[in-house]
C-alpha cells in the first residue's frame, strides 16, 4: 500500500472534453488553484478568456490533433466521452463503433500521446456502471469485479477503457488511476434532470419505478472535481493513487425519485404515488430497444440502465478514496440542491417554453 501523505504539484494540465459539464467545472477549478489549463474538446469553449487557459478544438480520434493537445503537458484530466446508453446485441454496427472509436480508440490515443509527451499523471474518467451488471449492491468497493453484462454500449466502453488506462501505469514514467462518479448533477448539468424534465413535459411519468427503500448515489459536480484533483495530486511514485479505481460521489444513498422530487415540486410539476415493478418495466424497455434499432421505433422513453438504477440498489463506499486521497464530500446534497434549485426550475421552464414553441405540422385535404 502506498503513502497517502505523499503528494505532488499538477504542473501544466490538460482536460479533454473541457466544454462538456464536468470538464469546465474542472477547468474553472484549476484556474482559481492558479494552473495553466489547456481545454481540448470538438465543441468551442464555454469558458471566459483566462490569460492561464489555451483552448485547442479537435477530434480525439486524430493521433496528431491529440499529440498537440499533450504536448508540454505534465498532468491528463481525460473526461471527454459519447454517452451512448442503450447496447446489448441489438443496438446497429455504426452505434457500436461510434461509441468505440471515441471512448475506446481516443484514450488509447490519448495513452500513447502523453507517454511519448512525457506526461507524468493521467486521470481518466470511468462511471459506477463498470461493475453494476444489473445486481444490487450495497455500499459496493473497489474490489468489486467488473461487470460482464451490458446493457448499454456506455458501461462497455468504459470497462475497456478503464483497463488499459490501469494498464498502463508506470509505462514509461507516467502514473495512471480511474475516477468513477456516480450520476452527475449541478448547475450546468445538460443530462440528469434533462433527462427527467423531458419525461415529465412529455407525459411519461405517469408511475413511479420501484421501491421507494431502494437507493443509488450521486456525485455533485463539486465534490467530483474535488476528488479528481486529489487524485491526481496523488499519482506520485510511492503514493497511494497509482494504477488505483476510486469511487466519487456525495456520500449519502437517495432514492432517485424522492431526490428528484424537491426539483419536479419546485418546478410546479407533481409527482405521482403510484409504484411498479422494476423488473416489468425494464423488460419493456429492453424489448423497446430492440424494436427501435431493428425496426426503426422512436426511442424507448427509459434506457435498460436508467431502469436498473432505479429499482436495484447500486450505491458504493467512498473509503477508499477517503482513505487513500483524503476525500471528504465539500458540499452535502441539502446544501447542493439549494444552491441548484434556481438554476433546474430555470432549465425546466426553458424546456417547456421550447416545447410549446415548436413548430407544429399541420395536414391539409388535397
Amino acid at each position: 500500500m502506498g503513502d497517502a501523505s505523499l503528494t505532488t504539484e499538477l504542473g501544466r494540465v490538460l482536460v479533454t472534453g473541457g466544454s462538456g459539464f464536468v470538464g469546465a467545472n474542472l477547468v474553472t477549478a484549476l484556474l482559481e488553484r492558479g494552473h495553466h489549463v489547456r481545454s481540448f474538446d470538438r465543441a468551442p469553449s464555454p469558458l471566459p478568456a483566462h490569460p492561464r487557459l489555451e483552448t485547442l478544438e479537435g477530434d480525439i480520434c486524430d493521433p496528431e490533433t491529440v499529440a498537440a493537445a499533450v504536448a508540454g503537458v505534465d498532468t491528463v484530466f481525460h473526461t471527454a466521452a459519447i454517452i451512448d446508453l442503450m447496447g446489448g446485441a441489438s443496438v446497429t454496427e455504426e452505434y457500436r463503433r461510434r461509441s468505440f472509436a471515441v471512448n475506446v480508440g481516443g484514450t488509447e490515443n490519448l495513452v500513447r500521446a502523453a507517454q511519448a509527451a512525457g506526461v507524468k499523471r493521467f486521470v481518466y474518467t470511468a462511471s459506477n456502471s463498470v461493475v453494476m451488471g444489473g445486481k444490487r449492491i450495497v455500499a459496493g468497493d473497489e474490489t468489486l469485479p467488473y461487470t460482464e453484462r451490458f446493457n448499454d454500449l456506455y458501461t462497455e466502453t468504459k470497462v475497456v477503457a478503464e483497463k488499459y488506462v490501469l494498464s498502463a501505469n508506470g509505462v514509461d514514467g507516467m502514473l495512471t488511476c480511474s475516477i468513477r462518479p456516480s450520476g452527475i448533477w449541478g448547475r450546468g448539468d445538460q443530462t440528469m434532470f434533462r433527462k427527467v424534465f423531458e419525461s415529465v413535459l412529455a407525459g411519461h411519468v405517469k408511475v413511479l419505478v420501484g421501491s421507494k427503500n431502494v437507493k443509488l448515489d450521486n456525485s455533485y459536480v463539486h465534490n467530483l472535481v474535488h476528488g479528481f484533483i486529489l487524485a491526481a495530486e496523488h499519482l506520485v511514485p510511492g503514493g497511494t493513487a497509482p494504477g488505483q479505481a476510486y469511487f466519487i460521489n456525495d456520500g449519502e444513498p437517495i432514492n432517485m425519485f424522492e431526490f428528484s422530487r424537491p426539483v419536479v415540486e419546485a418546478c410546479g410539476e407533481r409527482y405521482p404515488r403510484l409504484r411498479v415493478p422494476g423488473r416489468l418495466v425494464r423488460f419493456v424497455m429492453t424489448v423497446w430497444q430492440r424494436l427501435h434499432f431493428r425496426f426503426g421505433l422512436p426511442k424507448p422513453p427509459l434506457e435498460p440502465l436508467g431502469v436498473e438504477r432505479v429499482y436495484l440498489d447500486n450505491y458504493f463506499s467512498i473509503a477508499k478514496a477517503e482513505r487513500d486521497l483524503g476525500y471528504r464530500p465539500l458540499f452535502t446534497t441539502e446544501q447542493a440542491m439549494a444552491d441548484c434549485l434556481p438554476y433546474y426550475t430555470e432549465l425546466f421552464e426553458k424546456m417547456k417554453a421550447e416545447k410549446n414553441t415548436s413548430p407544429v405540422a399541420v395536414v391539409t385535404a388535397r
